[in-house]
């Protein structure tokens, strides 16, 4: 089966339903060009506050997956478009605030809840642990009207056990919502080139793009949205500045083939790994 993989990247301001009506504008463009599953970028409906504030105004911006305006607007486009729609947004459960991704099918319909499981806080001005906890629903691979696919969020992508996961449990292909800026961006991309590369599964990246101020500073966003081939190789990769959308066109079941000749998954040595299940190695004695 060939499938068309789309990213779409853009700026944001601080008007909800300006940045849903640009998303749906590009999403669209995407669409008309032949995508069947287009990525947009993490918390595309807000300026990204967890990189330029500590202020806890924020969090009236979440919402349940029921209520948010986000999802539900996506949803509906992914009914009329007939596309795959993973949609990132500021998700409240009960008491817990997470990074969450509910990827819609074809049909406009849930296939499932993805919390983004690694959260980062650092210097010098990275603030989302402070909005939301670290997830708990694992890694998942759901299956789409276009294939099977494995979605992480932004600070997952630095994480090989992460696409390791996705790909273990039968992603064919991979998709990362990101907001990054300032800074890193060739190794940003190499990291990800190599998750593709390693698992022998596309990737697909979408990042924000333009300056967001806060309190605390100002963070260019570099866009770069790229999609990576099955090994590694930049497919297509987006502008550092310009709202829009790159697309690539692969064959899955050819891929699949390719997957098993190479052995990767067939000669793996899972007994030999139990270090990974550890925080130091073993070092510890655990």
């Amino acid at each position: 089966m060939k499938v068309t993989v789309a990213a779409v990247q853009m700026s944001c301001s601080d008007r909800v339903e300006e940045n849903i009506g640009k998303a749906d504008g590009l999403v669209r463009q995407a669409a008309a060009a032949g995508a069947n599953i287009v990525l947009l970028q993490e918390m595309f409906s807000t300026r990204f506050f967890g990189m330029l504030d500590w202020n806890s105004d924020y969090f009236s911006l979440a919402s349940t997956a029921g209520e948010s305006v986000a999802v539900r607007h996506m949803a509906a486009l992914a009914a009329e478009l007939g596309i795959v729609l993973p949609v990132s947004f500021f998700e409240r459960a009960n008491q817990s605030y997470f990074n969450s991704v509910i990827l819609i099918d074809s049909g406009g319909t849930q296939r499932g809840l993805y919390r983004k499981s690694h959260m980062p806080l650092g210097p010098p001005r990275c603030f989302e642990k402070y909005f939301t906890t670290p997830g708990n629903t694992g890694f998942q691979a759901w299956d789409t009207e276009f294939g099977r696919i494995g979605v992480g969020i932004c600070w997952d992508q630095w994480f090989p056990e992460s696409a390791r996961c996705l790909a273990l449990q039968g992603a064919e292909l991979l998709f990362y919502p990101t907001a990054i800026g300032t800074g890193c961006h060739d190794h940003w991309q190499v990291v990800m080139q190599g998750h593709a590369g390693a698992n022998m599964t596309p990737l697909v990246a979408s990042n924000r793009v333009g300056p967001e101020s806060g309190p605390f500073g100002t963070t260019d966003f570099w866009g770069g949205s790229f999609i990576a081939d099955e090994k590694g190789a930049i497919a297509v990769k987006a502008s550092a500045d310009r709202d829009e959308f790159i697309a690539a066109t692969f064959d899955l079941a050819a891929i699949r083939r390719q997957r098993a000749d190479w052995g990767l998954f067939r000669d793996r040595r899972p007994d030999l790994y139990r270090p990974l299940l550890t925080v130091d190695g073993g070092a510890g004695g655990v």
